[in-house]
């Protein structure tokens, strides 16, 4: 990961300082005059009010602009001081292969030295017993993938938006591709600021944002409130996205996803479309609702997406680990007490994802030639994940799981989102190879050759 940057931040100058002097000035000016007068109080009153509404928001861009005068000469790291970027071949897929024990690369990071991570999927912090699930690391079956350089990564990511879009399980992989990089940022020089739909990681060394941005349709529903959206009823509009599509215009990388929420039930509830109220509705069945979806997205995209300047990746199905007779376990329950991945890779997995809606995403990406789409295939590398869930291992409703919880596994085990250090890790290191492979404009070197394996 390369030595983390000095962390020792630089004191204020006294020209910096001078920077607050004409606020300060205005503020005891505007203050006098309050006195004076009743309208300039109801101005400072209002001014007032947006600075508690957009507070966070105004500091940061106040830091970052002061950034800009404090740290003159942030300049570009020397990729050029590397080892060469080693690329697979564009042929090869990254997507069939096996896991692999490897207890000296990775993890990637340590668990308690990302301090941006939140508590539910913290799961040596929340009690844990086993460690091994980190000591996996994904090895193609024809070539190798690159190891994730975080400078490297974050020179490309220099002056740039990158947003994940979608359920907690995108943002589970932000979480991941902020560990991965925060090693190397100063310390001081790197923030989280929630605001609304957003969390947003400012690596301010880089002048350049990792975004998540929850929209678990993609399109409007009424579970769009990122704290209350455990709601029983969820309905949604096909054809509304620009409620959310407004803010992704102008980001970089867009990498999108959208699985787990349709699986409650066959049919979704689909809002009229001059409807008044969410309660007119119609069932609707649930690859056709998803198809309508995906034609309002892949629209949006074709009307409002430059790609010249922005590169799109869809995730597909983060698998979750429910039935575990499907590999081998019939006395188990759910994803409880697995350590080890599933390692029979003559018989994969089928743990009854609903393959409509991975192959609808395949072609609908395929089919979209203004604007690309890069399918990550995440699915079958994660099917043999069954051990690296949070499980027991996490939080509900803000509290780790209680004892009387934990009896109850079949109702409170976690086997949906991933522990970190894991999982996510590799669906980054994917995601960076393709970034990495997208931004490269110097002939690629050879290949890495596929590593010696024991046999099946």
């Amino acid at each position: 990961m390369g030595n983390p940057s000095p962390t020792s931040d630089p004191q204020p100058t006294s020209t910096a300082k001078s920077l607050f002097d004409p606020v300060a000035a205005w503020s005891r000016s505007l203050i006098a005059a309050a006195r004076r007068s009743p309208v300039t109080t109801l101005v400072g009153a209002f001014f007032l009010l947006a600075l508690f509404m957009y507070g966070e928001d105004v500091r940061t861009i106040a830091e970052l602009s002061i950034d800009d005068y404090l740290y003159p000469d942030a300049d570009f790291y020397n990729v050029s001081g590397l080892p060469p970027l080693v690329l697979p071949p564009p042929t090869c897929d990254l997507y069939h292969g096996r896991w692999v024990f490897d207890n000296t690369s990775v993890p990637a990071y340590r668990e308690k030295e990302c301090t941006f991570l939140t508590a539910q999927i913290t799961c040596l912090k929340n009690g844990r017993p086993d460690d091994t699930w980190q000591y996996w690391k994904w090895q193609p079956n024809d070539c190798s993938l690159p190891t994730f350089d975080a400078r490297r990564f974050m020179e490309a990511m220099r002056g740039k938006r990158l947003m994940f879009v979608g359920d907690s399980l995108n943002r589970n992989q932000w979480e991941s591709l902020v560990c991965l990089v925060q090693p190397i940022l100063s310390k001081g020089r790197k923030k989280v600021v929630k605001r609304g739909n957003f969390i947003v990681f400012h690596a301010k060394e880089y002048r350049a944002t990792l975004e998540f941005y929850w929209a678990p349709f993609l399109v409007e529903s009424n579970s769009d409130n990122p704290n209350f959206h455990s709601i029983d009823t969820r309905i949604i509009r096909p054809e509304r996205i620009e409620g959310h599509a407004k803010n992704w215009r102008d980001v970089d990388y867009l990498i999108f996803n959208t699985y787990i929420w349709w699986m409650n039930t066959a049919d979704m509830k689909v809002r009229r479309p001059d409807s008044r109220y969410w309660s007119e509705h119609d069932e609707v069945p649930r690859i056709e609702a998803y198809g309508r979806v995906l034609k309002t997205w892949s629209d949006w995209l074709e009307n409002n997406v430059d790609p010249a300047r922005t590169s799109v990746f869809f995730m597909t199905i983060s698998p979750p680990h429910l039935n575990p007779e499907r590999w081998g376990n019939p006395n188990g329950i759910k994803c409880v007490n697995e350590t080890l991945p599933y390692m029979n890779y003559t018989q994969p997995l089928d743990l009854y994802h609903d393959m409509r809606i991975f192959d609808l995403v395949a072609k609908v990406a395929s089919s979209m030639k203004s604007v690309p789409v890069t399918l990550i295939d995440i699915t079958k590398m994660s099917d043999y994940r069954k051990d690296a869930h949070t499980s027991l291992y996490t939080i509900r409703q803000g509290k780790l799981l209680s004892p009387k919880q934990k009896a109850n596994p079949e109702k409170f085990a976690d086997c949906i989102h991933w522990c970190l250090p894991g999982v996510p890790d590799v669906w980054n290191q994917i995601l960076y190879t393709r970034i990495l492979s997208k931004s490269s404009t110097t002939p690629p070197p050879p290949s890495l050759p596929p590593p010696s394996l024991p046999p099946l």
